[in-house]
């Protein structure tokens, strides 16, 4: 269909215009390639090596690399053959359908026309007048949309309104209007900025960060408003440094704007316009990278290219993209790894110190970490231990398990029980049993009176996780 002939292309596209515009040498990550999750445990070089035995196997059966991000040839031949589709689907009217031809949709139309905006903007050929067209298809829908929202301002003689109107501004009209802006700000259509100004609250979340991306780009200083209000869905854990928006549960899941993937993706590229410095930006990137499927790829082709924009969004707005420092590794005062960091070298640099056996005593250790330069600098720490207490004390962080025990008492009473029947009452008995909580200390292997071997003891889990 045609977002999946964009989506095709599209994060590509974005990928390899970041790393060239971060002067990487894309060769030498080809040939570094492994997981490049710091987050991951475990040896390094080993999974170097699979990797490699993976990319040879493709190599050998197909003759490149099966990342087009990596070979020119594959990358051009991928976005010409969507290009040429997505060019050839181009309804007559200007805008596009689900599939080529036959009625043009607005979403579909500002979808791709957003496409191949930034496709040009990294450095990709799009026919001439593609996407003028496009945005001309846009442009009449939008004045559509309008004039149903002034009518829907007046009331005639019966109570109703002038046809055709309708009363309030829509998520899709918030779409339309932030790519039309995307393209020219001479696109700018103000009374749609007011309408969707005043519906703001009724619409979804994921409406609200498109209309917030919408005052960015015409300078609205309404935004700050816009971004209070998404805020009151943002979620902040602290303690693994992530943040998110918590759509509404129930609400709209099935359509577009229901997206929460999508949403977070659309607030990452609001803030990081308006606030990329801040602490929520990083956060929702945390986030979005923690809720990967197999640590690849999220829900489909749209909502994949959708991160892998905003990612570049912020990479680029951060200041991330140019770093240039030094950092030193600090344990107990004494210095014990040095490493230099630049755009060179982010990919490849030595960036793991591992401490084992002896070289961990006993005590209370300081980890400090040093930086001089420029940049953001991203750490982990992990300890691996064998203990010997009993009970293991309870630790956790993405996962995290709460034991409680019971002890469970059977009820004897009887139950009065009306008969259907008869309506005559008849006392029957029921299996039913009274929850008393243990205390902590039995599960310190400490004797608890009132429990003997025999009993009845009923374990309750409760298992949360940070990420889906």
């Amino acid at each position: 269909c045609t977002e999946q002939t964009l989506n095709r292309f599209l994060p590509a596209v974005i990928t390899r215009k970041s790393l060239q515009d971060m002067n990487i040498d894309l060769a030498a990550i080809e040939k570094h390639r492994s997981n490049l999750n710091a987050q991951e445990i475990g040896d390094d070089k080993k999974r170097i090596a699979d990797w490699k035995r993976t990319t040879a196997t493709w190599r050998a059966r197909h003759g490149h690399l099966n990342s087009p991000v990596f070979n020119k040839a594959t990358l051009d031949a991928v976005v010409k053959a969507g290009v040429d589709r997505l060019t050839s689907q181009q309804c007559s009217d200007g805008g596009w359908g689900w599939f080529g031809g036959g009625h043009s949709y607005a979403h579909t139309t500002a979808t791709v026309v957003h496409g191949l905006i930034i496709a040009r903007q990294c450095d990709v050929a799009i026919v001439p007048r593609t996407i003028d067209r496009g945005v001309a298809w846009l442009k009449k829908y939008q004045a559509e949309e309008v004039r149903k929202l002034n009518n829907g301002l007046i009331k005639i003689a019966d109570g109703t309104h002038p046809r055709p109107w309708k009363t309030q501004a829509s998520n899709l009209d918030a779409l339309v209007a932030k790519v039309l802006l995307e393209a020219s700000t001479k696109n700018d259509n103000k009374a749609m900025r007011d309408f969707l100004y005043r519906d703001r609250l009724k619409m979804s979340v994921y409406g609200q960060c498109l209309i917030g991306q919408v005052f960015d780009l015409a300078k609205d200083a309404r935004i700050a408003m816009i971004v209070k209000n998404i805020d009151q869905f943002l979620k902040v854990d602290d303690e693994n440094q992530s943040a998110y928006l918590e759509l509404p549960q129930g609400c709209y899941w099935w359509y577009w704007y229901g997206s929460e993937i999508e949403a977070n993706a659309a607030y990452l590229k609001l803030l990081s316009k308006y606030d990329p410095k801040g602490k929520k930006a990083p956060g929702l990137v945390k986030y979005l990278l923690n809720n990967r499927r197999h640590a690849t790829y999220w829900n489909s082709t749209r909502d994949t290219a959708y991160c892998v924009e905003a990612f570049a969004d912020y990479l680029k707005a951060s200041g991330e993209a140019k770093p240039d420092m030094t950092v030193e590794v600090l344990i107990d005062g004494k210095v014990h790894k040095t490493v230099k960091i630049n755009s060179e070298n982010l990919f490849t640099y030595d960036n793991k110190l591992v401490l084992t056996g002896k070289a961990v005593t006993d005590g209370k250790h300081t980890v400090t970490l040093r930086r001089k330069g420029k940049g953001t600098l991203y750490y982990n720490a992990y300890l691996t231990n064998f203990t010997l207490e009993d009970p293991i004390e309870k630790a956790g962080l993405e996962v995290k398990v709460t034991r409680k025990y019971y002890k469970l008492i059977r009820d004897t009473s009887a139950t009065q029980l009306v008969e259907t029947g008869t309506g005559r009452a008849t006392a029957q008995k029921v299996e039913k049993y009274i929850r008393v909580q243990i205390p902590d200390a039995f599960l310190k292997g400490m004797k608890v009176p009132g429990i003997e071997s025999g009993d009845l003891i009923e374990v309750e889990l409760t298992v949360e996780s940070k990420n889906d």
